[in-house]
């Protein structure tokens, strides 16, 4: 009868050790995607179950430039390029859960950026259109969302001030960038039950958080939620 050797520890812990090491060479950021949701955003109350799992599945280093990824998982916002910025990672998960995104929902938003926070919302919703003014970085984040496989995000260069009429209403809006007013043609464009997030602010004056929500018989409400700081909305000439 043949006798077969126990595994020792060491051999355990060397199996352990390749494991990792594959995952690693995987997706080498996974670590420091986990523990961004854990020590940025779960310890500071966002708690959407859905939203957290999001967070921890879009590759973030994928939407910064390369000399930029290792610093993609920190606890603030990063350049872009033409003035524009990627939102810190706290910020986007707590705008995303006052959203209350669901499976069959469709979402606008406006201001995609390098295409975070539309594949974030992508990952929760049935159909996400987002909207940039910015000719360049539209097509790399339409390129860029196309290379990760997202096929239930549609990106539109324009002035975001007009939303998308043509796919409203929307279950959810959010917008990225500072605007002086909350634009007519969102809150028209927001379904009754629905809610839109945006910050309302001067560029180098005190911006705030707001939280808008229709009724179902077409009453809007706003709260001001927590004051910060976003770049500028562009609008178009």
């Amino acid at each position: 009868m043949a006798v077969h050797p126990v595994p020792t520890v060491r051999y355990l812990a060397g199996l352990i050790t390749l494991a990792l090491a594959v995952a690693l060479a995987q997706d080498p950021f996974e670590t420091a995607r986990q523990a961004m949701v854990e020590n940025q955003i779960v310890s500071r109350g966002v708690q959407d179950a859905r939203v957290l799992e999001a967070m921890r599945t879009v590759p973030r280093h994928q939407f910064v430039s390369p000399d930029r990824a290792a610093l993609a998982y920190g606890d603030y916002p990063l350049e872009i390029g033409f003035g524009q910025t990627i939102s810190q990672p706290y910020v986007v998960a707590y705008m995303t859960e006052l959203l209350q995104p669901q499976p069959e929902q469709v979402m606008l938003e406006i201001g995609t950026g390098s295409g975070y926070q539309a594949a974030v919302l992508a990952e929760l919703v049935a159909q996400v259109y987002t909207i940039e003014i910015i000719p360049e970085l539209g097509e790399s984040a339409r390129l860029r969302l196309e290379q990760l496989g997202y096929q239930n995000i549609q990106v539109r260069i324009a002035d975001g001030w007009f939303g998308w009429p043509e796919a409203a209403p929307f279950d959810g809006i959010i917008v990225t960038a500072a605007a002086p007013q909350i634009p007519p043609p969102l809150i028209e464009q927001l379904k009754p039950g629905g809610r839109m997030v945006i910050p309302v602010g001067p560029p180098l004056g005190a911006q705030n958080l707001v939280l808008v929500e229709k009724a179902a018989d077409g009453t809007v409400t706003t709260r001001t939620l927590l004051p910060v700081r976003f770049v500028p909305f562009v609008r178009g000439p």
